[in-house]
Parts: structure tokens; C-alpha cells; sequence
């Protein structure tokens, strides 16, 4: 099975709210990248794990219906690529990401436009994997 043209990076993108995921999704699909909805925290963890799709970063809101939350999503994500690139999406938990926040991540504040959440995930790839 062979992929014709080239792959766009996948996106992992966790959001409950019908209205921002089609706004992300939108937007990250205009950047050139493969937007991958999951529509919780569990799920995105398990399609993570799972390793069937290689995810090249994570997009998550932190207020999330289920038991967990975007903090702990972007933790998981971190324990199984220490690497993991993640984007924070929140309207009221901004101010926590300095304490809940992993480490070189970004956090965009509600409302953010879209063309702002293509810039931070480009960032964050292109920063690539410091050589230490």
C-alpha cells in the first residue's frame, strides 16, 4: 500500500467542541498538515499508544468532558515520546500552563485565530529535536 504524493503531517487534535474542532481542523488542513480528530482524552491516548499513525504533534483543550483533561492528555503523549510536540488550546486555564504545562509547549488562548495555531504547531516541528 503505497501513499501517492507527499505525506502531510499528522496532527492529533483533541477537542469536544463541534464548532473549534472544525475550526481547527480547518485550519491545520489550509497549513498543510493531516488533521486526526479524537473526541477525548482517552482516545487520543489510546490511538497515541496505539502507534498505528504516526503523530507528529498534539493539539488539545484542556477542558475536556471526560475524566481526563488536556494537562494529563499532553503528559501521557510526553511518556511516550518525551519529545511530543503539544499545542494547549484553553479560554479559561491559561494562566495555569506555567505549573501544569510540559515542558516546550505552547498555549493559545481562546479566541485564537486560526492562522495563529498553524504558526505554533509549525514552530514547534521545525524546532525539531534539540542535539544534545
Amino acid at each position: 500500500m503505497g501513499f501517492s504524493g507527499v505525506e502531510l503531517p499528522v496532527i492529533m487534535v483533541v477537542e469536544d467542541d463541534q464548532l473549534v474542532q472544525t475550526m481547527v481542523e480547518a485550519a491545520l488542513a489550509d497549513g498543510g498538515f493531516e488533521p486526526a480528530i479524537a473526541a477525548s482524552g482517552e482516545e487520543a491516548v489510546t490511538l497515541l499508544k496505539g502507534g498505528l499513525t504516526k503523530y507528529r504533534a498534539l493539539v488539545t483543550d484542556i477542558n475536556l468532558r471526560d475524566s481526563m483533561d488536556g494537562w494529563e492528555v499532553a503528559k501521557r503523549a510526553r511518556e511516550i515520546d518525551p519529545e511530543f510536540p503539544v499545542v494547549y488550546m484553553s479560554g479559561a486555564h491559561a494562566e495555569d500552563w506555567a505549573s501544569k504545562g510540559v515542558p516546550n509547549s505552547i498555549m493559545l488562548a481562546k479566541p485564537f485565530a486560526p492562522a495563529q495555531l498553524v504558526t505554533a504547531v509549525s514552530q514547534l516541528l521545525n524546532a525539531g529535536t534539540p542535539l544534545t
